[in-house]
């Protein structure tokens, strides 16, 4: 009884010097030297402390700095950068922090507590093949994505369609056609070939025939008088057909 008497003394204690015990007002802030100096306005911070013959002496923050209280600082707060996801709303001031807003295609994780600010964003969910967006992402909710119905299909997870319908089937499609293109293209190469090889054969035959003839031509007849066999250059190229 005694104990729990002596412990509610000292918590009482505790309270009156933390309520009495300030000799600094609400709108003052106590210097190093101990005294009781006015704080400066927001948008301004402290660069000498008062002393017994003069005031506080504040000066502004600087760009890409603020002070959004009143306060006894000697330093203004950093302006924040908007993140991936985020765009300047509203710039920095000497008397407010930057405000961020939300890119398309984005949504807000989490906002400032007055609900103007957001910190965090991260991209709107994209759905997967066979769904299709149910509810599509805005600046404060994620996309929402539901399973196409027996039938139906969604290749790039945006809308279902009919399956005779999809694209897809044309995408399946392609292989085959690109196949037979080119066993098409391997077929003719190999006619090609066969038409060059059978061309060669004849055009040979014939000038092989061609030598024959001329060399029939070149016997004598029956009464043993012999022919005289013209030389031209016909001649020389079918022979050295032949000898070849």
């Amino acid at each position: 009884m005694i104990s729990a008497f002596l412990t509610c003394l000292y918590i009482l204690g505790i309270c009156a010097a933390l309520t009495f015990g300030s000799k600094c007002g609400q709108s003052e802030y106590s210097s190093a030297a101990g005294e009781c100096c006015p704080m400066c306005a927001i948008g301004f911070v402290v660069r000498e402390d008062c002393r017994s013959d003069s005031s506080t002496i504040c000066t502004s923050c600087s760009k890409g700095t603020f002070m959004n209280k009143t306060n006894g600082n000697f330093s203004c707060f950093q302006c924040k950068t908007c993140e991936n996801g985020l765009h300047i709303s509203q710039d920095c001031t000497p008397v407010n922090d930057t405000v961020c807003g939300v890119l398309d295609g984005y949504y807000c994780m989490q906002y400032s507590d007055d609900k103007r600010d957001c910190l965090y964003a991260i991209k709107h969910s994209k759905c997967k093949p066979g769904e299709q967006i149910k509810n599509p992402g805005t600046k404060i909710s994620d996309t929402v994505c539901e399973p196409c119905p027996s039938g139906f299909d969604s290749p790039e997870g945006v809308n279902c369609s009919k399956w005779t319908d999809t694209p897809i089937k044309d995408v399946q499609s392609k292989p085959r056609r690109n196949r037979y293109g080119l066993i098409a293209a391997v077929l003719m190469y190999i006619v090609l070939l066969l038409s060059l090889f059978i061309f060669s054969c004849l055009n040979h035959q014939t000038k092989i025939q061609r030598l024959q003839n001329i060399k029939q031509s070149c016997i004598g007849n029956k009464s043993s008088h012999f022919t005289v066999c013209p030389i031209n250059q016909s001649t020389i190229r079918a022979a050295s057909i032949i000898s070849s």
